[in-house]
């Protein structure tokens, strides 16, 4: 089966990949509880086999532990067979703060390499845009880190046209990662035209709509408990539930945290918790090993902690992908209706019909696609043998115009390239 999947050249900078990639955030976090690890692995071993040589994670998959996981699939050789983005920026510490100072840069870099358990990441992308760090110093520190020997080629993710342009401008830009997809095609007015004017590569995350394409509106009927796509409007913790899974993650000591956590009608704003969780780990346990490690591993614990509290359904959260409520999926099914009756009449599946689609788009576009079981990786590589003429191309962009598709990719709280703008570099001030 190898060497099915052609090469493509991956921005101007002499990155090569395969044509399709391997979203590896599922496996290990948002669409429910982690999956085996074995399991995990040798799907990762079979896609490489397959061809299928980009793996995507980030440090905030799991948190930590998607990149654990890649680390040990690459193991015995596999790491020279591949080409291993990974992703900075996006803090786990329960408040979902972006980070692009660069001292922090250089701690999640020198963090990654070690669960990868390599010297060196091919690709590294800044996850979020920090707007509150000129993307000039960001990219100056990521610089230095390829000087170093310890990254090859620089990327961004969710960064405006304006960012990518600055960013560009310091260190030449691999790659920029963004939602594109049938029903998210913002993208295309600018972003898109940017990068193809200045030789950066596109990669594609969720090409099927987070699964959308493959079920419709019947999705939500098969999500399980700690799926992102299934989060109600509020779900707050009780303060014995949160501290139930601080006893099981830290013993019964973690009892004489409870002062710092504070109470707000009965449970947890996540946006302050972790915080006085983290000054009463450091209070409570002087002389454990969590103090003694780098602040950084702190936040690294809490941010566990508090993803565990998302997991089970003890925190408070909001809707984080507005897309994905009943009300909005029962509007937007038409969609998907009329993709599976092209499908249908192409004699492939609907998701393989989308993710085609995606693939049409250029030669310097790599969607990525995740998923879990080897029969759905094997159906993924099928639509790069479906073919689409122009004329099937509008048909179905036509589907998803712009007003068609009800609700938002994300809410407005979450960072994505339109809430990017960093401020001037004269602005920055080193501490």
């Amino acid at each position: 089966m190898g060497g099915r999947v052609e090469r493509i050249k991956l921005g101007s900078q002499g990155l090569e990949v395969s044509a399709q990639g391997l979203g590896c955030m599922g496996m290990s976090a948002a669409y429910g509880p982690p999956k085996p690890d074995g399991d995990m692995i040798s799907l990762i071993h079979h896609a490489i086999h397959t061809g299928v040589t980009f793996l995507d994670t980030s440090d905030i998959y799991g948190p930590f532990t998607n990149e654990i996981l890649l680390g040990k699939a690459l193991k015995g050789g596999v790491r020279e067979k591949v080409e291993l983005a990974t992703k900075f920026g996006a803090r786990a510490d329960g408040k979902m703060e972006v980070r692009g100072d660069p001292g922090y840069v250089r701690a999640a870099c020198e963090a990654s390499l070690k669960r990868l358990n390599i010297d060196c990441i091919d690709l590294y992308y800044q996850h979020r845009v920090d707007t509150r760090v000129p993307i000039e110093v960001t990219i100056g520190e990521l610089k230095k880190l390829v000087e170093e020997g310890k990254v090859k080629y620089i990327g961004l993710s969710e960064a405006s046209a304006s960012t990518i342009r600055r960013a560009h401008a310091v260190h030449p830009i691999t790659a920029v990662q963004l939602e594109w997809s049938l029903w998210s095609r913002d993208v295309e007015e600018e972003i898109i035209p940017t990068c193809r004017e200045l030789g950066i590569g596109i990669v594609a995350y969720s090409p099927l709509g987070r699964g959308f394409f493959s079920s419709g509106s019947k999705i939500l009927e098969n999500l399980t408990d700690g799926d992102f796509r299934k989060m109600g409007e509020v779900e707050v913790g009780t303060y014995f539930s949160i501290m139930s899974l601080m006893t099981r993650k830290w013993g019964d000591f973690a009892l004489s945290l409870s002062m710092f956590l504070p109470k707000f009608q009965g449970g947890f704003a996540h946006a302050l918790w972790s915080e006085v969780l983290l000054f009463g780990v450091q209070w409570v346990m002087p002389n454990s090993e969590y103090n003694c490690l780098s602040s950084f591993r702190l936040e690294e614990l809490i941010g566990e902690l508090f993803f565990k509290c998302l997991e089970y359904g003890t925190s408070m959260s909001y809707v984080l992908l507005p897309r994905f409520q009943p009300e909005n999926l029962e509007h937007n099914k038409t969609i998907f209706e009329h993709v599976n009756e092209v499908a249908a009449r192409k004699g492939c599946t609907p998701s393989q019909l989308a993710l085609a689609w995606v693939h049409h788009q250029g030669k310097d576009v790599c969607p990525i696609p995740g998923t879990t079981k080897i029969e759905n990786f094997n159906q993924n590589i099928g639509a790069l043998s479906v073919k689409l003429t122009p004329e099937e191309m509008v048909e179905l962009e036509s589907f998803a115009a712009e007003g068609v598709v009800k609700g938002d990719r994300y809410t407005k709280e979450f960072a994505t390239w339109k809430n990017s703008e960093t401020p001037p570099f004269s602005s920055w001030k080193a501490t």
